[in-house]
C-alpha cells in the first residue's frame, strides 16, 4: 500500500488553515468564529503529524498534536461559556453588535 505524499497532506493543511482564517475574519457570529479557530488548530495538528512521519522513532509530532487537542478542548469549553454569558447579557451572538456601555 502506497503512502500519501507529504505535499498532499501539507496542501490539505494549508486549505484548512485558510478556511479557518477566512471564517475568523469574515463571519460575525461568535460560534462560527470559534469553529474557524478550531479549523486552524486542526490544520496545525495535521502538519505536526505529517512531519512526525519522517522521524518514526520519536513521537514528538503526535505528542504536540495531543497537547494541541487538549488545549483546543479546554478553549472550546471556556469560549462557549463566555459566548453564553455574553448572549445572556447583550441578547446577541453577533460580535459586531457587542458593545460595552460608556461610563
Amino acid at each position: 500500500m502506497e503512502q500519501i505524499p507529504l505535499e498532499h497532506i501539507l496542501l490539505l493543511g494549508a486549505v484548512l488553515f485558510s478556511l479557518g482564517i477566512l471564517a475568523v475574519i469574515t463571519k460575525r457570529h461568535a460560534v462560527v468564529v470559534l469553529m474557524g479557530i478550531e479549523l486552524i488548530f486542526n490544520a496545525a495538528n495535521l502538519n505536526l503529524v505529517a512531519f512526525s512521519r519522517y522521524d518514526p522513532s520519536l513521537l514528538q509530532g503526535q505528542m504536540f498534536s495531543l497537547f494541541v487537542i487538549l488545549v483546543a478542548a479546554a478553549e472550546a469549553a471556556v469560549a462557549l461559556a463566555i459566548v453564553l454569558r455574553v448572549y445572556q447579557h447583550f441578547k446577541t451572538a453577533n460580535v459586531n453588535q457587542i458593545v460595552t456601555p460608556e461610563k
